[in-house]
């Protein structure tokens, strides 16, 4: 065993084991209310049945992230908060603003399905990863990862899980607040966002910007993020209301280190927006339907040796009509059903030379049951239509049973799964590739089972699961390139640890660590940039007085890759990150921040060929009125 490795291991134990120590004291402090402000849990979770439920109360593994604990920690990049969130590795191909992908529990990076204010922002045409890599959150949204095959609900790519990122309601006397930052890499930021509710209205607004040049020559990144919700009760049985966000950014494209192109670049606009009304006539029923659209345009600037700059154009439009209705049954059954349709177009200039259309139409239902005190079961189906390759049919089942109330819950799911083919599967045309349009969906069966033990006095949370997932039908290259086929086979399995509490003396904690396990069946090698182990840890300390700080930890092990430059299968090496952050409130409306990101400066790639940055010191103040 390499030593590194065997260091990496020991860290990660130490790691584990402070936690573990950390709850122990808890426990036994537990009865002292009066030393620590209690951590209330999230009031509810709605990603993991599509109605909100108590967290309690649900056999799915949801990580719920809020706006506010991001803004404790002084993160607002839509990347580094899932960087918390256990079985979901992400990897940047370069710096600030570079695309990233996330490989929920293992699932290849085009698996995971992206929900923003509850319609589909990702398919297999529509990419996720400039957004991911470049986006902020904004000051009133919430975040919600759901763990396993969650196509019962949501269709095509859920097989890892889903990401939803949704803006609030606004609620509350009127509010609002303006930021502004600055830092290494010649970096800028602002923001400002106000929200709060007024007789029939309420409203949540934020608008944020930033320039940056990371330290690699052509690396300049600029963005934009909008985000806007309205809301309007219009009668006690009937509101309305609507969201629009947008995402716009240049990111100069240096390429990997072997190529330093100075003259690449990726410009991106992405907009959403939906219109949604909801009828509530009695508390036994609701319906809500909501009518969006999205409309996606990049525009990609590639230069080669001695021939003029080549543009891409890509654009993807989307049209969704979802209709949801909720009734709850006798016999403590509450019955969720609904349908979904939706049409997307897809061009793009470059390779495959696609212009192509689809329309879906799906049915879905999912009941959930109690049928004696504490035991919690829910039950769904889900018949997708999709008019270019057919039809797929996927179902999921949970159990959840407080065998403790309020303080320990048993829990177990099982789902299928599916993706399907993308237009360049299935219709691409060049003078070396030509799609396959027989070409079936990519399938996956997936389970996990585990524990979650409530901390008295709603102090936090300490959760444990074992997960496996089989992948097969999976779309590959004919062995000659030409082409794609239905061929691969996979499994994913491993343990997710996470613990989130709250100490005596007004300390916050967050740890969370990853064993995973990724493995291509047909080749009998490890799938790529999964890494077999991984850990991050926050706490955050409240000294008095206004005065504020917190430390992460984020520890990676070893991985496949591919090197950039001989393409070659290579292992990369572990890395750790070390971030420190401060705050003083100065008034009750000025506050005053610093953060240093990788603290320790350490050189690293997360995906092989693509430098991340090193050391960076950042300060910025905030004002709330």
């Amino acid at each position: 065993m390499k030593k590194h490795s065997i260091l990496a291991r020991t860290a990660r134990r130490g790691l584990l084991a402070c936690a573990f120590a950390a709850l122990a004291l808890i426990q036994i402090r537990a009865d002292d209310s009066s030393e620590a402000t209690p951590q209330q849990l999230g009031p509810y979770i709605v990603t993991a049945t599509r109605t909100p439920a108590a967290p309690q109360t649900l056999g799915t593994v949801v990580d719920q992230i809020s706006a506010a604990d991001l803004a404790r920690q002084q993160i607002s990049s839509f990347k580094d908060a899932l960087g918390g969130v256990p079985g979901a590795p992400t990897s940047s191909s370069g710096q600030s603003g570079g695309i990233t992908s996330i490989f929920l529990r293992g699932a290849n990076s085009n698996q995971t399905l992206f929900l923003v204010d509850g319609i589909r922002f990702s398919d297999p045409n529509t990419d996720y990863s400039v957004f991911l890599g470049g986006a902020t959150v904004g000051a009133g949204d919430i975040i919600e990862v759901a763990q396993g095959p969650q196509s019962t609900l949501y269709g095509s790519e859920a097989i890892g899980g889903v990401v939803s990122l949704r803006a609030q309601k606004g609620a509350g006397a009127p509010t609002g607040q303006v930021s502004a930052e600055a830092g290494s890499f010649g970096t800028v930021n602002g923001s400002a966002s106000a929200q709060g509710a007024q007789g029939p209205w309420a409203y949540n607004v934020s608008a944020s910007g930033g320039h940056t040049q990371n330290d690699r020559p052509n690396n300049t990144f600029n963005s934009s993020n909008v985000v806007l919700r309205l809301d309007r009760t219009l009668t006690n049985t009937v509101s309305v209301g609507g969201t629009v966000r947008g995402f716009n950014s240049v990111f100069g494209d240096p390429g990997n280190r072997f190529t330093n192109a100075v003259g690449d670049f990726e410009r991106e606009n992405n907009w959403l927006g939906t219109l949604f009304a909801e009828l509530v006539p009695c508390e036994n029923f609701s319906s809500r339907i909501t009518l969006g659209g999205q409309d996606r345009r990049l525009v990609a600037v590639t230069s080669t040796l001695g021939q003029p700059p080549a543009v891409t154009i890509l654009t993807n439009r989307r049209a969704v009509l979802d209709w949801q209705n909720t009734v709850v049954l006798p016999a403590a059954n509450r019955l969720t059903a609904g349908l979904t349709a939706e049409e997307n177009t897809t061009r793009n200039t470059g390779f495959g030379a696609i212009d192509q259309r689809q329309k879906l139409f799906a049915v879905f239902a999912d009941d959930e049951w109690s049928p004696v005190k504490n035991v919690f079961l829910t039950g769904g189906l889900r018949r997708d239509h999709f008019d270019t390759f057919g039809n797929a049919t996927t179902g999921r089942a949970t159990a959840a049973w407080l065998v403790v109330p309020q303080t320990l819950k048993l829990r177990a799911s099982y789902g299928t799964g599916f993706r399907s083919p993308s237009f360049i599967d299935l219709y691409a045309k060049s003078a070396f590739f030509v799609g396959n349009p027989h070409l079936q969906p990519e399938h996956a069966r997936g389970w996990d089972m585990g524990a979650d033990y409530y901390l008295p006095g709603n102090r936090g949370t300490l959760s444990a699961t074992y997960f496996q997932t089989d992948f097969h039908d999976l779309i590959e290259s004919t062995p000659d390139f030409s082409s794609e086929e239905n061929i691969d086979q996979a499994r994913t399995r491993g343990v997710e640890l996470s613990a989130k509490f709250v100490l005596p003396n007004a300390v916050e904690a967050q740890l969370s660590y990853t064993y995973l396990e990724a493995l291509d069946l047909t080749t009998q090698t490890r799938l790529l940039r999964r890494p077999r182990n991984s850990a991050s840890a926050d706490v955050w300390h409240d000294f008095g007085s206004g005065v504020s700080a917190g430390m992460g930890l984020k520890e990676v092990d070893h991985r496949a890759d591919i090197n950039a430059q001989t393409f070659a299968t290579v292992e990369d090496p572990d890395y750790t990150l070390v971030r420190v952050y401060a705050a003083w409130q100065v008034t009750k409306s000025l506050a005053l921040k610093a953060r240093i990101e990788n603290a320790l400066d350490k050189r690293y790639e997360e995906v092989n060929g693509y430098p991340a940055l090193g050391f960076g010191a950042f300060a910025g103040a905030e004002w709330k009125f």
